[in-house]
């Protein structure tokens, strides 16, 4: 987890003392029934808690376009909006994002979490009736869940455990080359059995697993935190990991992917641990590639996995010709650089996969600012720039941020926080991964919009032919604006800082 905090323009607060009744269904304001209950906004960052109340039966509009709002006020959260939007041939001034499925990009493979240890921790405390509900909101591919569709696992401890670890620790001075000592069962608590409840709900859900650290002793410092790998540990690493799927796989759980070091330039967290470009392209091209493939395992090999300020890292390894054919593709953060970094390495390597698999929204963020730079930046912004997922750090805190190691990241806000064994609260990234991943289904493909820096935007054609348009109001006013398709438009409005989805 690399700490260091963006600083992100504030959202300037409006508040509204009138608005006539065609301005209300316009902005889709109006209520939906959703159930029997509401979100009632509580705690730091904009976290929301769910509590029962009595609703009124609103007799639903006819629609060709179904709109799910979150306003940057909180006054709506990814609420269904009963709100007439009709295509029509009629004209208008207003802003239009063409909307055409004839030109397709990337195919999407998910969006979701992190899963870490800590956060298998926290969840896995809650008691069995709040523990099952909350697992299946947040993955659950029906109308009742978000559908997170992508998790991240970290191979060993990451800096958001309770302490740091790795599967093959041993005593100082120590070494186990035939990695005779290696064991998976500090997950067996917590981790796994958090998966298997959520394999059980989504038995298709992309997993991608990575390290902070090989083993203190394979390592020039001996210590968990920072140092490089010994070259002459790289065939046991290499086998570390082989040993790693295998044993995740005869707990039936598939890692479909994995890349050789998180954020492989950052020797400060803790765990940590540096891999030059150089170091890792001879890592993946002449030992852990072969390795995978001597076990017969078809997990997929990712470079990089860090910030988009180094785009000449995964360049480097792809351009290795022995790393070559056993790289899927590249892996990026934003904590550094720009998200228009992905574009020139998917160009340079078209045939080379693009990932975003970590971003933190941390407790000392605003609701207001953090939706809106990480829709622009990531939702939208990582996927336009070829992207095949969004996953964000990460899945859930407890109320003091934890757990995490001495050293390891003290702000990061979950998606959810577990605020004891009863009480969950939903917080600003669980908002902007459900605006994509509860409608965006894997295997969609990114289907051609009209950029906008005023009105950021993204398109997707699900496999059952529904289309999906994601916009954010990046503005400090109102806007009202056309979407087109097949030469027909429908006109919605957004409230400042504002995020929809429109599925069709």
């Amino acid at each position: 987890m690399y700490v260091n905090v963006i600083v992100k323009k504030k959202t300037r607060l409006m508040k509204i003392i009138r608005i006539s009744i065609a301005a209300i269904i316009l902005s889709g304001l109006t209520f939906t029934l959703q159930g029997c209950s509401k979100k009632t906004i509580t705690g730091n960052g904009g976290s929301t808690t769910t509590t029962t109340t009595t609703t009124t039966t609103t007799t639903p509009v006819k629609t060709d376009v179904k709109m799910w709002l979150t306003n940057s006020d909180k006054s709506q959260l990814l609420a269904k909006q009963n709100v007439s939007l009709l295509f029509t041939t009629a004209s208008n001034a207003n802003t239009t994002i063409n909307v055409d499925t004839t030109t397709t990009y990337q195919n999407i493979d998910g969006f979701g979490f992190a899963l870490t240890g800590g956060s298998a921790q926290v969840i896995n405390s809650l008691t069995t009736a709040v523990n099952s509900s909350i697992i299946n909101e947040l993955f659950a591919t029906d109308t009742t869940g978000i559908g997170i569709s992508y998790i991240r696992l970290t191979i060993g401890a990451s800096d958001m455990s309770a302490a740091p670890f790795t599967y093959d620790d041993v005593a100082n001075g120590s070494t186990d080359v035939n990695l005779a000592q290696f064991s998976i069962d500090k997950e067996k608590t917590d981790l796994i059995p958090t998966l298997k409840k959520i394999l059980a709900i989504n038995p298709n859900i992309k997993i991608l697993a990575c390290p902070w650290s090989a083993p203190a002793w394979m390592k020039d410092s001996n210590n968990l935190s920072g140092g490089s790998l010994l070259p002459q540990y790289y065939t046991t690493y290499a086998n570390y990991f082989v040993k790693y799927i295998q044993a995740m796989a005869a707990q039936g759980i598939t890692i479909d992917a994995i890349t050789p070091q998180n954020e492989p330039l950052n020797p400060s967290n803790n765990p940590a641990m540096v891999m030059q470009d150089t170091a890792e392209a001879k890592f993946i091209g002449s030992y852990l590639g072969p390795a995978f493939q001597t076990a017969g395992i078809t997990t997929k090999i990712i470079c990089y996995d860090h910030n988009c300020d180094r785009p000449d890292y995964p360049e480097y390894v792809l351009n290795d010709k022995t790393a070559n054919p056993y790289v899927d593709g590249s892996a990026f953060h934003l904590y550094l650089g720009d998200i228009s970094a992905l574009t020139p390495v998917h160009t340079a390597f078209p045939n080379k996969n693009i990932y975003f698999t970590e971003q933190a929204t941390f407790g000392t963020g605003s609701f207001s600012g953090d939706l809106s730079w990480h829709v622009n930046n990531l939702i939208v912004g990582a996927i336009r720039n070829w992207s095949r997922n969004v996953i964000e750090w990460n899945l859930a805190s407890d109320a003091s941020y934890g757990p995490h190691t001495t050293g390891g990241c003290t702000t990061c806000q979950g998606a959810i926080t577990v605020n004891n064994n009863t009480s969950v609260s939903r917080n600003v990234s669980y908002y902007i991964i459900a605006h994509a991943s509860k409608f965006v289904k894997p295997g969609a493909v990114r289907i051609a919009s009209d950029a906008s820096t005023t009105l950021p935007n993204v398109a997707f054609k699900n496999t059952d032919g529904t289309k999906v348009l994601i916009v954010l109001n990046n503005t400090s006013g109102v806007q009202v604006f056309n979407i087109k398709f097949n030469s027909k438009t429908v006109t919605s409005t957004l409230n400042y800082g504002a995020v929809a989805t429109y599925v069709w």
